[in-house]
């Protein structure tokens, strides 16, 4: 089925007829075809060297027009999600990564928000700490190190049934195709690209921290 026969056969569904589409394609499309799509599309996003932040902000820009029109205390909700740091205070955080300049931005960053900072340098070290932590409540993991990398020491981690469920953010230089994937099979809760964006870091640890 055609990307074309889905949204066709979404509007002939009085379910889905109303679901936001925002349309993130590669082809070359004709006036035609770009009229068709823009008939049944909130927005329509052509595939170029900026496509990944322009699809960010395409949606981005769609979901702020619908907390727009959300009751009050819906919307307060979502401010209090995102805009509140309370949730990440006082909780403890592990930072494991193999460089010194990394650990020492990412400690300052958390800090800030009044987090409780520890790292580790390798994934031996990390495990361990990470056992005898009780309290705590995330860790960020460094995928390329030395010896033990981040996906072999996130694999450890969940060897352990206690640990199952807790939140662990892979950091990775390398925001290749895949890339997330693999860390999500090899333990990771989520994922965030180096260098790492300071407010995307705080809204991911505000999401996991608030489940």
């Amino acid at each position: 089925m055609t990307g074309f026969e889905l949204l066709e056969r979404m509007q002939e569904d009085d379910e889905l007829r109303d679901l936001p589409v925002v349309v993130f394609t590669g082809k070359e499309l004709s006036d035609d075809e770009e009229a068709r799509l823009r008939a049944v599309a909130k927005s329509v996003v052509l595939k170029d060297v900026q496509s990944p932040e322009r699809l960010f902000d395409e949606t981005a820009l769609f979901l702020h027009r619908v907390v727009a029109e959300l009751p009050e205390a819906k919307r307060q909700l979502l401010e209090r999600l995102h805009g509140s740091n309370e949730v990440l205070q006082n909780r403890q955080v592990l930072v494991v990564d193999d460089d010194a300049r990394n650990i020492f931005a990412l400690t300052t960053v958390l800090e800030n928000q009044q987090m409780e900072v520890v790292s580790a340098t390798n994934g031996r070290q990390a495990i361990d700490l990470i056992r005898s932590m009780p309290d705590l409540s995330v860790v960020l993991m460094d995928i390329m190190m030395p010896e033990m990398d981040g996906y072999e020491t996130m694999r450890e981690i969940r060897r352990y049934p206690e640990f199952r469920t807790l939140p662990i953010l892979a950091l990775t230089a390398k925001a290749m195709k895949g890339d997330r994937e693999k860390c999500l099979q090899a333990g990771a809760s989520d994922y965030i690209a180096k260098p790492v964006n300071t407010d995307q870091l705080l809204s991911l640890l505000r999401v996991w921290l608030n489940r």
